[in-house]
């Protein structure tokens, strides 16, 4: 992921070591000096393979990213999520009924 003003909204500049994990089909990227990834040196995060098969990431899908710089964390929202959220949201809204 190469999106520049969210590595600067979290001031994380390239060698910054991260923790990243999955949660309820989110990705969850934190700072972390004992991190055993990193921002690369162009200042792109790099998911792993195996993080990007835990959400069912293919190449070139598109994530929503939220930065959380008060907690030097970040939530990629991958499609499966997305989709999932927008459901239950429209499932309150709507009441269930999708006319």
């Amino acid at each position: 992921m190469a999106d520049r003003t969210v590595m600067r909204a979290l001031g994380w500049a390239p060698g910054r070591r991260l923790d990243i994990r999955e949660h309820g089909g989110l990705v969850i990227v934190a700072a972390d000096e004992r991190g055993v990834f990193a921002v690369t040196r162009e200042g792109h995060l790099r998911l792993p393979a195996v993080v990007r098969q835990w959400c069912g990431l293919a190449a070139g899908d598109r994530v929503f990213l939220a930065a959380e710089p008060e907690t030097s964390r970040l939530v990629v929202h991958p499609p499966a999520a997305l989709d999932a959220m927008i459901a239950q949201a429209h499932l309150v809204v709507l009441g269930g009924d999708g006319a």
